[in-house]
């Protein structure tokens, strides 16, 4: 019996609607021999994959670690070695905070060859799915997208930079330091600045809120908006509001 060539390929699955995968990434599946997957991917996903393959869950749950990150990279390398080709399928872009860097650096480390499918990144489809673009012009000409919480678990040094900006920011991981990164923006004067909060965008489980700097606390209050959530904060939320209001008129004109 052969034995196959250890590998690994980092495949990001999307933002959690099934049909945002890409083709690439599902014939990486039906190639594999493990499969180890995070939480924020959806299992509908877990069909596409070769039926001979093993699959092995690795995320997190309700503040629990199935596993810690330096027993992930092991496992990675184990199964390699032991059965070929791992798949290592992660939510959205696995280099978009994603990990999906540390873990090829520690593969290629151990002698695996190593390749990357990239996904589409929660930071870009979740607003869009909810009619707000990142750029928009006369309204926003570049985004920033930031991890609320660093690996210290302190909120991002990086927005208070991007607050002082024009740019669209994006806040993923954030919702835990919520009142620290509305303070930073009323420092900076853009207390009416809009604000949206989409909760697990893209899926049929999908909730908003939306608000300003000065009102979006009591909106997540309300709405009860959780984890796992985006924050969107810049002008260009005002889009989807004026696209409803454009299709209400157009909805009212047609019934007339």
């Amino acid at each position: 019996m052969s034995i196959k060539k250890p590998k690994l390929t980092v495949v990001g699955a999307g933002p959690g609607d099934i049909d945002l995968i890409t083709v690439k990434a599902i014939k990486v599946l039906k190639t594999a021999d493990v499969v180890l997957y995070d939480a924020l991917v959806n299992e509908e996903l877990l069909s596409y994959i070769n039926p001979e393959a093993q699959q092995v869950f690795v995320g997190k749950r309700r503040g629990c670690y199935r596993y810690q990150q330096e027993q992930i990279n092991e496992l990675i390398v184990s199964y390699a070695k032991a059965n070929g080709h791992v798949v290592r399928l992660k939510g959205g872009d696995s280099f978009i905070f994603g990990r999906g860097a540390e873990e090829m650096e520690y593969a290629a480390n151990f002698g695996l060859e190593v390749d990357i499918v990239p996904g589409i990144s929660s930071s870009l489809a979740v607003p869009a799915y909810q009619n707000i673009p990142l750029t928009k012009r006369g309204s926003a000409e570049s985004f920033w997208v930031i991890t609320g919480t660093t690996k210290e678990h302190k909120i991002s040094s990086d927005i208070e930079l991007a607050a002082k900006s024009n740019a669209t920011v994006v806040v993923l991981m954030g919702m835990s330091k919520l009142p620290q990164i509305v303070n930073l923006f009323k420092a900076e004067g853009k207390e009416n600045l809009p604000v949206a909060i989409i909760q697990e965008g893209t899926t049929t489980r999908e909730k908003i809120g939306i608000g300003t700097v000065n009102t979006i606390e009591n909106i997540v209050v309300k709405e009860d908006l959780k984890n796992p959530a985006i924050i969107v904060l810049g002008e260009v939320v005002k889009h989807r509001a004026a696209i409803l209001k454009i299709q209400q008129e157009y909805s009212k004109e047609l019934k007339g």
